[in-house]
């Protein structure tokens, strides 16, 4: 039997995704965001508010990258989500992580995180259901560690994802099926 629970936040996992963007002065904001994922092939979208200083510098630079954070990041992925750049000054700076510049698009990359999608920002939505920010990725890249024949190994990767119901992050990394395979034997 089924118990009602109060939750609104009530889908699990969610992703823990770093964005990332320049400041006006040049310095670097990032972001935890759980409330992202893909939109279709090629388009990421952010459920964010235009209350995120991130997000107002989406908008003016016209460009973010979205990183997955792993269980090696966990402190640095959990401090950017309850810093706000709106408060903190030099708040990648105290992170410790490092960064380079895009040669794609007007935003930084964040090192020490292995994949880091790079953002075209398309248009931000904020009617009532408005689902935020809209990006074309027009590149992704990945370090060789967590590669294995081309694919990114999942396993590797150690990302982590954002539990709502315990306010927990939890380490991704056991296969235990093969998609569009799997159910074919119910056929």
């Amino acid at each position: 039997m089924k118990k009602n629970i109060k939750t609104t936040e009530a889908i699990f996992p969610m992703p823990v995704l770093m964005i990332a963007t320049y400041n006006e002065d040049g310095s670097i904001d990032v972001m935890n965001a759980a409330w992202g994922t893909m939109l279709e092939r090629d388009y990421v979208i952010l459920n964010l508010t235009e209350s995120h200083k991130t997000v107002q510098n989406i908008k003016r630079r016209k460009a973010f990258t979205v990183s997955i954070a792993d269980a090696k990041h966990v402190v640095e992925a959990d401090y950017f989500g309850i810093v706000s750049a709106n408060n903190t000054q030099n708040k990648f700076e105290k992170s410790g992580l490092t960064s380079t510049k895009s040669k794609l698009v007007d935003a930084p990359i964040i090192n020490e995180f292995p994949i880091s999608i790079e953002c075209e920002f398309i248009e931000y939505q904020d009617g009532k259901y408005g689902c935020g920010v809209i990006g074309k990725i027009v590149n992704v890249s990945a370090e060789d560690k967590v590669i294995d024949n081309d694919q990114v190994n999942i396993t590797k990767l150690e990302a982590i994802a954002f539990d709502p119901y315990t306010l927990g992050y939890y380490k991704v990394t056991e296969r235990v099926g093969n998609a569009f395979k799997d159910g074919s034997k119910l056929k």
